[in-house]
């Protein structure tokens, strides 16, 4: 939501007034309760019950399904409704229906009425809890056929979890929000087991046995319906990812599931674990229609699927790819797909910022794996970022050249030079350096396009009054970002 684009002062700063549980992360002993979402909703008439809702939690790769999701169900020809975040540029990215984010005026027009039931509350709601019922009452207004939910934090506490969903996706179960949800794998995988509700379908995509069990006992006392685990076993009754290998813009990739199987699919997304998202998302939507979907539908969907932030290219010569990597399991994946899907003859170079809570080393170390030589480091822009003096630290101790920068901006014309025209940069550690990094880089290029067509114009008009001109505009000079 962009104050430039006409919308309320008032309205913005009124639900950033709230506690942001994504600027500071709670203490468990502060987490919040369902209480005051639960009683949000009620006062608007349950609107989270409007529609069929598939519920998505994990550690790695909700955002990813969601939009996997997103597109297969609409591809069937649903009216799909769907809630992630954080957002890269706007608020308003965290709610969309068939992928088009929220208009200005429809956020208003949900806030302020937010805004006048919130004194009916005993307790003030969070920013989350107003985000998420937000999105159920505009989700209901606009009728959508099915709501894909992303969980925010965990589960069991999110104040998504007031949904009662057909079927709940969990991706996996990693080292992250330790302090929060932990202190163990086993207490992550408790709280994410908290969306499993009765008669729901439950689509399992971790394999650690350990971990998996806590999710089907879970599942076992509140009597899920099904359970679909992803395996390579060749269980009829579990998905997999058997086939992912590179393509240009993407992977190719063979999945199964329960009710089909899917050959040599292109996947419009970079990154090998996405083939495990994908096979998820898929067995996931086939539980909702309780049906295999016509091999056409999954073509088209995954596709044109496209997940901004995630493995995504903004710049060429250098290559520059952002992804939100924000954990050590995330930098692994991120590590394989430097070495798998983006091959360069020259040097790769790091944009790093990372928030309070992470494994800073670990984070460095897996990029280096991955071929990263050089890190130019940066405070992320949140109130939780890692100072740039334990950024540089742990990056050397990681064995990296490391230098820092002020500002995510400023970090990436850096390693754009250090890089040069035939090496790559990997923007990464936090959607929020990720988002930033995102915004210049697109602007950047809206502005290269713009000389390039008053350039072209200029030559057009020179050559139609019979002047002969070599003029060579800036952006033609190479095919690099332009710097400021």
């Amino acid at each position: 939501m962009h104050r430039s684009a006409g919308v309320s002062h008032e309205l913005v700063d009124w639900l950033d007034s709230h506690t942001n549980f994504e600027a500071g992360m709670p203490r468990r002993a502060s987490l919040p309760t369902l209480d005051r979402i639960t009683a949000l909703c009620d006062l608007m008439g349950d609107p989270q019950r409007s529609a069929p809702v598939i519920h998505v939690t994990g550690t790695n790769g909700k955002g990813s399904t969601v939009r996997i999701l997103t597109e297969l169900l609409s591809a069937r020809g649903l009216t799909v409704g769907a809630f992630t975040s954080p957002d890269l540029a706007s608020v308003n990215e965290r709610i969309a229906r068939d992928n088009e984010a929220i208009s200005d005026d429809d956020l208003i027009e949900v806030l302020g009425a937010l805004a006048e039931l919130e004194p009916l509350l005993d307790t003030r709601p969070t920013r989350f809890e107003l985000l998420t019922a937000a999105a159920f009452r505009w989700f209901s207004d606009v009728a959508v056929d099915v709501a894909v939910i992303e969980v925010g934090l965990g589960g069991r506490w999110d104040a998504t979890n007031v949904v009662d969903p057909d079927v709940c996706v969990i991706t996996n179960v990693s080292e992250d929000h330790l302090d929060v949800l932990g202190p163990t794998l086993m207490d992550v995988a408790a709280e994410k087991a908290g969306i499993i509700k009765s008669g729901s379908y439950v689509v399992l995509g971790e394999t650690d046995p350990a971990l998996a069990r806590v999710f089907t006992d879970a599942a076992d006392r509140v009597g899920a319906a099904c359970v679909w685990k992803r395996s390579n076993a060749g269980h009829s009754e579990e998905f997999a990812c058997e086939s992912n290998d590179v393509a240009v813009g993407g992977r190719i990739v063979d999945l199964r599931t329960p009710g089909a199987r899917y050959e040599q699919v292109f996947l419009g997304l970079h990154g090998r674990h996405q083939g495990d998202n994908a096979a998820a998302a898929l067995a996931a939507a086939e539980a909702f229609f309780a049906d295999a979907l016509d091999e056409r539908v999954v073509r088209s969907a995954l596709g044109s699927v496209r997940v901004p932030g995630r493995l995504e290219i903004v710049g060429r010569s250098p290559l520059v790819v952002l992804d939100g990597a924000h954990n050590v399991a995330g930098a692994k994946a991120l590590a394989a797909s430097i070495s798998g899907d983006f091959s360069v003859e020259g040097r790769v170079v790091a944009v790093v910022g990372l928030l309070e809570g992470r494994d800073v080393q670990a984070m460095f170390e897996a990029l280096r794996s991955g071929g990263v030589e050089r890190a130019v480091v940066c405070p992320a822009p949140s109130p939780r970022a890692v100072p740039v003096p334990e950024l540089l630290a742990a990056g050397r101790r990681a064995g990296l050249s490391a230098q820092g920068a002020p500002s995510v901006g400023a970090a990436c014309d850096e390693a754009i030079r250090q890089a040069s025209e035939n090496g790559l940069v990997i923007v990464t550690g936090s959607l929020y350096v990720v988002g930033e990094a995102r915004t210049d880089m697109l602007e950047r290029a809206d502005r290269r396009a713009s000389e390039a067509r008053r350039d072209g114009a200029m030559r057009r008009g020179a050559r139609s009054q019979g002047v002969v001109t070599l003029g060579i505009g800036p952006s033609e000079l190479d095919g690099r970002l332009p710097r400021r």
